[in-house]
């Protein structure tokens, strides 16, 4: 891809799953970064696919921290870079336990206080490195290890949420569409300040479908409208491409539902509701984008 690095910063042989798309959106992330760049790494998926020590797969130097802790430690480390003059691109690399809940204090925080780093949320939409429990991600209806009857709450707005600090740069994306996430990491690092993106994760394992269908889960995510993919600068916001599309010819929303274990056996009422969560969230992205709201 134009302007990304041609080294590889993801070894062979991680320790992640088969089809594991957060690996796959790291390796992109990497990429677009370059070599000099720390990553942040708090408990998650990511902490155990980069290896055992003393071996790893990254090739890059990566601090793991506390579940808590990944926007505080970043944020030292940035302040502590800049005290020496150095423009080292700092990326904290969380999963959504670790920031839709247990992190979202001190990413609150570092984001108060105007951290100059990256903080990348991937969502799979549960706590995936301890088995599939629920968190604050967990779509409506979908069936984990703590919710084995079906969530009975809907997925905590974390992206508003973000985006009542009035950040200098946020964006969402997802493994799916590489080009649109590389090109989104760039811009973010190109920018002073805080910035955020929120990036869909899909998890074979987690999600209960086949490895193979990583990338087609994750289009399906977007063509339906299910997942929402856009930037905002400030308080100006821009829907990206497919999502635009999606607003006009959206995918069957039933389709990509069926195509995920985590969803069986969901009655219509549920599937009524998460569309009626659906339309809502891309009435509102419309009315923002065309300034109507």
């Amino acid at each position: 891809m134009s302007g990304t690095s041609a080294s590889e910063y993801i070894c062979k042989c991680t320790s992640a799953c088969a089809g594991c798309s957060s690996s796959l959106i790291l390796r992109h992330v990497l990429k677009a970064a370059g070599p000099d760049t720390v990553l942040v790494v708090p408990a998650c998926c990511t902490s155990v696919l980069q290896g055992v020590w003393p071996n790893t797969s990254f090739n890059i130097p990566v601090y793991n921290v506390a579940f808590a802790a990944a926007a505080a430690v970043a944020s030292g480390m940035a302040a502590a870079f800049e005290a020496v003059g150095k423009n080292t691109n700092v990326i904290a690399y969380a999963g959504d336990g670790g920031t839709v809940d247990i992190g979202i204090q001190a990413l609150s925080g570092a984001l108060e206080r105007d951290t100059n780093f990256l903080y990348i949320c991937y969502d799979n939409e549960a706590y995936g490195n301890t088995g599939m429990q629920r968190s604050g991600s967990t779509p409506l209806g979908a069936r984990t290890t703590t919710t084995p009857g079906g969530k009975t709450h809907a997925k905590k707005d974390l992206d508003r949420i973000i985006a009542a600090h009035h950040l200098p740069y946020m964006a969402t994306a997802c493994s799916a569409y590489p080009q649109d996430l590389v090109k989104k990491v760039q811009k973010a690092l190109s920018i002073r300040g805080p910035k955020f993106m929120h990036i869909l994760a899909p998890c074979p394992p987690g999600w209960r479908y086949d490895a193979s269908q990583t990338i087609e889960i994750g289009k399906m995510a977007v063509k339906t409208g299910i997942w929402a993919m856009y930037e905002r600068e400030y308080d100006t916001l821009t829907l990206s491409g497919p999502t635009k599309a999606a607003m006009i010819k959206p995918a069957p929303l039933e389709e990509y539902l069926k195509m995920q274990g985590r969803f069986s056996g969901m009655n219509e009422e549920k599937v009524k509701a998460i569309r009626g969560e659906m339309e809502r969230n891309l009435r509102l992205l419309k009315a923002e984008a065309e300034g109507t709201c």
